[in-house]
């Protein structure tokens, strides 16, 4: 007889209780579940801080970034220079 999923080497046992299982294999089954959970709750906070991290970095090379622009513009921190005019693109394609 085939199991639950069509594996052919599995059968479904009718007869099977929950007495197979004694007291001390739910209890260790429930701690490596307790265990599990607190590493997936160590990684959850490993990866909160990280993405927190990573978050003022982007920020701070975002800041540089402006900061050096402006240094090689010549236009004082916090100032925007005008954006060039833009020029029409058919005009250039316009024969002479």
């Amino acid at each position: 007889m085939s199991g639950p999923n069509g594996d052919p080497n599995l059968s479904i046992n009718e007869d099977t209780d929950d007495e197979e299982f004694n007291e001390e294999e739910y209890v260790a089954i429930n701690s490596m579940l307790d265990q599990i959970n607190s590493c997936l709750d160590d990684l959850e906070e490993r990866n909160d801080a990280l993405t927190d991290k990573l978050q003022e970095l982007l920020e701070s090379n975002r800041q540089a970034r402006l900061e050096f622009r402006e240094q090689l513009n010549g236009t004082p921190a916090g100032e925007q220079q005008p954006a060039p005019p833009e020029q029409d693109p058919a005009a250039s394609e316009r024969p002479g």
